[in-house]
């Protein structure tokens, strides 16, 4: 069943909903059915997730720590860092391994539901950020954005071929990585010339756009006309101004 009650109960329901998804498609699981299996009320799964979506999120987060703790190992300074980051994914391949059948499931009930997906993305770049840190690959600067977002992207296309794949020499999951690494490489040298080809029209948009225009005279009720000062209302009295 799940780990031994010993367990926190954000861990338990954690646990509790990737057992369930190896069980059962993703839809037909209901936050009552996590919180019954992880021995916890209702009340106690709401004050630690929102949704059995925010699940996930928990959930990627104990597989980046797994994934960190034994970063030290990864970070040889011999090894470039493109290799550094090889390294680091097939680890996190082998940290979700466990739950394979759960992430089949989840990921074919959300394939189809954009939403979803953009939320899921959202937590892949959390991830990714440390994934890359944990190479030694900066994820600050203009192109820190680029690097992270096309990571996750990356990571995503191995996973569907890993959960598909019962080879456990994992060839062909390791054969996709590698190519995806190459493939984000060339990507990321070629935005990289594009943004220094365009950096000086940026400084000169930026130099024009900074000019201040003159500014126009503000006129005052003294400036006005006996016609419009009779017209004019506090600016309490406007309906409109509240």
């Amino acid at each position: 069943m799940i780990e031994a009650m010993r367990g926190d109960v954000r861990g338990r329901l954690i646990d509790a909903t990737m057992e369930l998804a190896a069980l059962r498609p993703w839809h037909e699981i209901e936050i009552r059915d996590i919180a019954r299996r992880a021995e916890a009320s209702l009340a106690e799964f709401r004050d630690h997730f929102p949704s059995k979506g925010a699940v996930l999120g928990a959930f990627a987060k104990r597989i980046d720590r797994e994934v960190l703790e034994g970063a030290a190992t990864v970070n040889a300074e011999d090894e470039s860092p493109r290799d550094r980051l090889f390294d680091v994914l097939m680890r996190r391949v082998d940290a979700l391994a466990p739950h394979k059948q759960a992430l089949r499931n989840i990921f074919d009930a959300v394939r189809s539901e954009p939403l979803t997906l953009a939320a899921l993305n959202g937590v892949a770049i959390n991830s990714h950020r440390f994934m890359l840190q944990a190479a030694g690959i900066d994820v600050d600067g203009p192109l820190g954005a680029v690097k992270v977002q096309g990571t996750a992207i990356a990571f995503s296309r191995v996973l569907r071929v890993w959960l598909e794949e019962d080879d456990p020499d994992l060839a062909r999951t390791m054969a996709v990585l590698d190519r995806e690494l190459d493939k984000g490489a060339r990507t990321l040298a070629r935005v990289a010339e594009v943004r220094r080809f365009i950096a000086p029209f940026g400084e000169l948009a930026a130099g024009l756009l900074g000019r201040r225009r003159p500014r126009r005279p503000v006129r005052t009720p003294r400036d006005w006309d006996g016609e419009d000062r009779r017209r004019a209302r506090p600016i309490d009295d406007d309906p409109i101004a509240v």
